[in-house]
């Protein structure tokens, strides 16, 4: 096994390293332990290890119209929400 000497320094929302840290603690990792494995599934998978993906001209559209609230549907029930989607 080699020697542990090379440092990585990020930055982040001081929240999500908390909410990150307390999850990681429940499953008995540290964060220096999730970022080698994160960085190993890297180099083992030779690119990220879930996908990123470019949004397609639609979802950029919908994504968009939601950030402005235009065109969204709303339902006052699960049951009508489940009926419109039967619907379609």
């Amino acid at each position: 096994m080699s020697t542990k000497t090379a440092f990585v320094r990020a930055r982040m929302e001081p929240s999500i390293k908390k909410k990150a840290e307390r999850v990681l603690s429940q499953i008995g990792m540290s964060p220096s332990e999730a970022i080698n494995v994160f960085y190993r599934r890297i180099a083992n998978d030779k690119g990220m290890p879930f996908s990123l993906n470019v949004p397609n001209a639609e979802t950029r559209r919908v994504i968009e119209n939601i950030r402005l609230g235009k065109n969204l549907k709303t339902f006052k029930t699960h049951k009508e929400f489940s009926a419109y989607l039967r619907s379609i």
